[in-house]
């Protein structure tokens, strides 16, 4: 019987920086729950029906191609864990020799819990939008479910696998009070990787609008937050490049 795959909207055939120390490739999957609206993939989200269509084939194509040089894939969005059938995907993946990495903001615990539970997943990334307060919904355009994402955070820091949080930096929603209680909340964890936001093409036009900032205060932010984590860095930064 052949297996149903989720839609693909988005492919790129290598990455070195959405897993650190691992080459990649990198599908898309639409849809989200969030509207968060410093987005910068407004058209997953939104309007991902007009996008071409990625048949699965050529992702694993691309794995047979490059066994041997591609270490995995990382499946992101949208959210994928919207998706009814992400573990075919999972599954189609992993048979062609593929590690699996998954990106996902942590508001559907229990579909992050079986995938961690059948060990079909390598790593994870968890987005977490700003301090999980009654401001969240600010940041993530709709009402959360605070404890549902507390509960991820917990499951994911345990599973035993690799693992990252990760925040975009968004001056709008995010300084240094914010990133404090998020770095309180995942204290304990492996790494946070702060994420430099980049106006355009952001789901709120308004958001084009607002200046990111300066990279040295992302350096500085990482630094603060280090006490609460084993590693906090800026995305594509060596822990080395904080030095100095």
């Amino acid at each position: 019987m052949q297996r149903e795959f989720p839609p693909i909207r988005g492919f790129i055939e290598n990455t070195l920086i959405d897993w650190e120390g691992k080459i990649a490739c990198e599908v898309f999957l639409p849809g989200c729950n969030l509207r968060c609206p410093f987005c910068h993939a407004a058209d997953l989200v939104t309007d991902s029906d007009q996008l071409e269509s990625i048949p699965v084939s050529d992702v694993t194509q691309c794995l047979d191609r490059h066994e041997g040089w591609l270490d995995g894939v990382v499946i992101s969005g949208g959210d994928p864990t919207l998706h009814a059938n992400l573990e075919s995907l999972i599954h189609e993946f992993r048979s062609h020799g593929a590690m699996v990495k998954l990106d996902t903001n942590g508001t559907l615990p229990d579909v992050i819990e079986g995938l961690l539970q059948r060990n079909i997943i390598d790593a994870v990334s968890m987005d977490i939008k700003t301090a999980l307060d009654q401001r969240y919904y600010r940041a993530a355009g709709t009402e959360c479910d605070l404890d549902a994402i507390r509960r991820s955070t917990q499951m994911i820091m345990s599973s035993g696998i690799e693992y990252e949080f990760r925040t975009t930096v968004c001056p709008a929603f995010v300084g240094s009070d914010e990133l404090q209680s998020i770095a309180k909340t995942v204290s304990g964890a492996e790494k946070y990787i702060l994420q430099q936001f980049k106006p355009g093409n952001c789901l709120d036009p308004a958001m084009d609008q607002v200046e990111p900032y300066p990279r040295e205060k992302l350096r500085q932010f990482a630094a603060e937050l280090s006490q609460y984590v084993g590693l906090c860095v800026v995305r594509g930064d060596w822990p080395s490049d904080q030095e100095g």
